[in-house]
């Protein structure tokens, strides 16, 4: 008989050891802090520390980029000055007070600065030509507006946001580089498309990237602060532009500093979203990077005991649900679930309105601005000033009032002076008068176009979200692709088309929820939890 069966109640104690292994897991994830990563930084990272100040700065900084590749063709694009040659002026096939050069037999003329100070000179881009210039921009948009959809969708899932900036940034540089090396007009546009492309996913990443470690307290203002970075990009073009006279040159200009963000600020100092490796299962990298956080800011999050939990994780749903819903939303996190959801839905479809709208008046105003009496470069460069008082006042505001009374009442604001204008004849103080009506209107429609950013940020959930903003930006080029056809239809014509548009995007905008101190939803299921809550 073996030693077990002289003592068969030897047994029975190792019962409890058997047992008890199965419990205390469960009981220590019982006790574990599930939180949503804003919870987390309001108890523990901190809100806005020097972590996210300089994350903040660094990633902005793409802003400044995407204002040179937009905006360059001011500078590459104009139409230079002319003069008549010794000869023309003599045989009189040129005549120095002529407006234009149309109608003028070739060699009596010639460029101020030479053929290759711009691709109007070079490539011929004059009278029954001409409107190749503004095919060239509309073309530059057109790909912006293809790439800000394609971009927000692949940083919303395989990409992310940091992987999808650095894509668009190499992207970027190479296009504009070659871009310098065009042959001939049709070359050059179709560069300016995938410029466009590469380029209408910028901003909307690095906006994203850089307030989605932001807590909500000063998320709205650290939103509005970005287009500082545009605004202090096309300053810094026009000195740029001083510099490099040819166009080509100019082109070398702008895009190599695409290439210096990328090796030595992007890739090396720049962190993922942590809102993305959540919602992308990849919780440990989200913890890792929050840890980061509260170190850099002085503050402490312990090792254990807490952790980051998707929104009805936090909410108190179990472990299983919880996965099972992350699961989905990781499976299905795309345009396709904003528009099956009817909160997400009505929320994009206003949003989109309201974007093109604001664009249409943005870029239209730009356009029908009139001269401020001094040289192109000193003109870009106040233009890009004047807008900054419009995104001070706007930030300040921003979280007193809310982000809806000041979306309705800055169009509504710029609509109003835009219909003044229309009614006001241009001449004696009528021009005078115009032209205080248009520098208003585009002072209250900066404020809304660095507004809608921020707003369209926080309506939707960080699995769709750059996707939504995609959207958005594709209407937004839509906008500006439209603007200029606008500007050409007459004095006063413009002036009431915008005046329309920003008084329609005020009322859309009356059916926008208030989003100011509200949670930064994770998933879809969270959004419509917490909001159906609300």
């Amino acid at each position: 008989m073996s030693k077990n069966s002289e003592n068969p109640e030897s047994l029975v104690p190792f019962e409890p050891d058997l047992r008890s292994p199965l419990l205390v897991p469960a009981a220590e994830k019982d006790s574990m802090e599930r939180l949503c990563i804003d919870d987390m930084l309001k108890k523990y990272c901190g809100e806005f520390g020097w972590w996210q100040l300089r994350h903040f700065v660094l990633t902005n900084m793409a802003w400044a980029l995407e204002a040179f590749h937009t905006m360059v063709v001011i500078f590459a694009d104009r139409e230079p000055a002319w003069r008549c040659t010794a000869g023309g002026a003599a045989a009189g096939g040129c005549s120095p007070e002529a407006k234009s050069v149309c109608g003028m037999e070739p060699g009596s003329w010639e460029w101020v600065g030479g053929g290759g100070s711009s691709t109007v000179a070079e490539f011929g881009l004059i009278c029954s030509e001409k409107y190749k210039v503004g095919l060239v921009q509309a073309l530059f948009f057109g790909g912006c507006m293809i790439g800000a959809g394609v971009f927000g969708h692949l940083s919303d899932s395989k990409l992310g946001r940091k992987g999808s900036l650095i894509v668009v940034c190499l992207l970027n540089a190479i296009f504009g580089c070659l871009t310098s090396l065009s042959p001939d007009y049709w070359i050059y546009a179709l560069l300016r498309l995938l410029t466009g492309f590469s380029t209408g996913g910028v901003g909307l990443c690095a906006f994203v990237l850089a307030t989605e470690p932001v807590g909500p307290s000063k998320r709205g203002v650290a939103g509005m602060s970005t287009f500082y970075f545009f605004s202090g990009g096309i300053a810094a073009l026009s000195g740029i532009a001083y510099l490099f006279r040819s166009w080509r040159s100019l082109y070398l200009a702008t895009s190599i500093p695409s290439i210096l963000f990328l090796f030595f600020v992007l890739i090396p100092f720049v962190s993922e979203s942590p809102r993305w490796y959540l919602i992308r299962g990849k919780t440990g990298l989200a913890m890792k990077t929050m840890r980061r956080i509260a170190e850099l800011n002085g503050n402490f999050l312990p090792d254990d005991g807490v952790t980051l939990a998707i929104d009805e994780d936090a909410n108190g749903k179990t472990g299983n649900e919880s996965a099972a819903a992350e699961e989905e939303e990781i499976a299905g996190g795309s345009i396709v679930d904003v528009l099956r959801s009817p909160l997400t839905r009505i929320r994009l479809l206003l949003a989109v309105s309201i974007n093109f709208f604001c664009s249409i008046v943005y870029y239209g105003l730009s356009l029908n601005v009139v001269n401020l009496g001094t040289n192109i470069y000193l003109s870009v460069f106040l233009n890009a000033v004047a807008e900054m008082p419009a995104f001070l006042l706007t930030a300040i505001l921003l979280d007193r009032y809310g982000r809806k009374p000041l979306a309705i009442g800055t169009q509504w604001f710029s609509g109003g002076f835009c219909l003044v204008g229309g009614l006001i004849k241009a001449f004696g103080v009528g021009k005078s008068a115009r032209m205080v009506c248009s520098i208003m209107g585009i002072f209250g429609m900066a404020g809304t176009y660095n507004l809608l950013f921020i707003y369209t940020v926080e309506l939707f959930p960080t699995v769709v979200r750059n996707a939504a903003l995609g959207c958005a930006t594709q209407a937004a080029q839509m906008g500006a692709i439209l603007a200029p056809v606008v500007v050409v239809l007459g004095e006063r014509v413009p002036f009431l088309v915008f005046g329309v548009c920003g008084i329609v995007g005020g009322v859309l905008a009356f059916f926008l929820p208030e989003t100011l101190n509200r949670p930064l939803y994770d998933t879809m299921a969270g959004i419509e939890e917490g909001e159906g809550n609300a």
